[in-house]
């Protein structure tokens, strides 16, 4: 998701309307959807999904993902980046050399990597909840074969957070960037809006998306379609001068990649909402997930969390509260803030090159006992398919 800097959410004057209109009798679904269709308009100009930058197989398919390996001949212990599934795709892993988390984690000596690749909901998902996509990542991580080294990203992060807490035994690191995990510890502009929107206002985005929530009307909701060229040159932390031709490149690539939504299931949505947004349960310990309650004390797992200076989606804070919420170690938890927004943290050249290969080499260390010794751990074989895909 893509945070436009000084332009957050301007159709909130359209919504101010369908707040109140929410709070009515029989008036408030009619009046909810008149104000919702003001604020996120019609389809617009298809756009065409975004390229990956690096060679890549894809071993596994599901319903709600592909599997995406980007070391099908590598051997060692693998890697699992959890990409965020909201407004835009999992290629913000791997947008484009210079500019790539994928590349960024190989080169560090992350050789065996696969990046979560979460499909575009059609009508026949609109009932998925977020059980499905748990199920389905446990799925991908027994194939790939546990235990995983878990990244998870955004809004990838708190569902890798859930999963380590249900499944500890299948992760044996764990690392967050910009993911929101306690919605108390601090506001933003997106905990802001989830917590002071009426519910009617979510639930009529999935009724005018007949159960599946729309990105390209959401683009429109979320506040702009276009993106300023200053924008794109603080997101993507370019060497290059804004007036450049190499810039111009890298810009409308950007733009290409902006463009491109993904839709989501309408009960993953309304329960995303609802349960991490409105009632912080994830945090508050009354998250239920593929049947259990699940407690973040469950998580012992060494954690590295990383939190962009400057994001408006996800406050440090929110994030930074994963810390005192699991059981690791205080000796095994590292925190980490960089000068950047919130794409920035996966995209942005300065972060990809300063500080993801210290995360990297953070992942590649082995874990160390209360004796001082190296704990082993057996990871068992995990067959690949390697037809090509590019």
């Amino acid at each position: 998701m893509y945070e436009p800097a000084g332009r957050y959410f301007p159709n909130l004057a359209f919504l101010g309307p369908a707040f109140a209109a929410a709070a009515m009798s029989e008036m408030a679904a009619f009046a909810a959807k008149q104000f919702a269709l003001l604020a996120v308009g019609g389809d617009g100009r298809p756009a065409r999904e975004p390229n990956w930058a690096t060679p890549h197989t894809i071993p596994l398919e599901l319903k709600t993902v592909r599997l995406r390996d980007f070391g099908a001949s590598a051997t060692g212990a693998p890697a699992l980046l959890c990409a965020p599934f909201a407004l835009h795709g999992a290629a913000i892993t791997d947008f484009a050399s210079g500019h790539s988390l994928v590349a960024a984690l190989r080169d560090a000596g992350l050789a065996r990597l696969f990046v979560t690749d979460w499909r575009s909901a059609n009508p026949e998902m609109r009932f998925f909840g977020i059980d499905e996509y748990l199920a389905d990542l446990n799925v991908l991580v027994d194939d790939i074969g546990s235990p995983v080294d878990l990244v998870g990203l955004c809004q990838g992060g708190w569902m890798a957070l859930i999963y380590a807490a249900r499944f500890p035994e299948k992760v044996r690191k764990l690392v967050l960037a910009g993911a929101p995990v306690d919605l108390t510890a601090a506001s933003s502009s997106l905990s802001t809006l989830a917590e002071t929107s009426p519910l009617a206002v979510f639930e009529e985005l999935v009724r005018l998306g007949d159960g599946v929530v729309p990105g390209r009307k959401v683009m429109k909701f979320w506040g702009t379609e276009t993106v300023a060229a200053e924008d794109a040159w603080q997101v993507l932390q370019t060497d290059e001068a804004i007036d450049s031709a190499g810039f111009k490149r890298i810009e409308a690539k950007f733009r290409d990649w902006y463009a491109w939504t993904i839709d989501l299931p309408g009960a993953f949505f309304l329960e995303v909402v609802q349960k991490l947004y409105k009632r912080n349960a994830l945090a508050a310990g009354n998250f239920v997930a593929l049947g259990r309650r699940i407690d973040l004390a469950a998580v012992s797992a060494p954690l590295f969390l990383l939190a962009a200076r400057d994001d408006e989606l996800v406050s440090a804070p929110q994030l930074f509260a994963a810390g005192r919420l699991v059981k690791t170690p205080a000796a095994d938890i590292r925190m980490e803030t960089v000068p950047s927004r919130h794409v920035g943290l996966f995209m942005g050249k300065a972060v990809l090159e300063e500080t993801w290969p210290k995360i990297a080499r953070w992942i590649g260390e082995q874990p160390i006992d209360a004796t001082g010794g190296i704990r082993k751990q057996v990871r068992p074989h995990a067959s690949v398919d390697t037809s090509a895909h590019a």
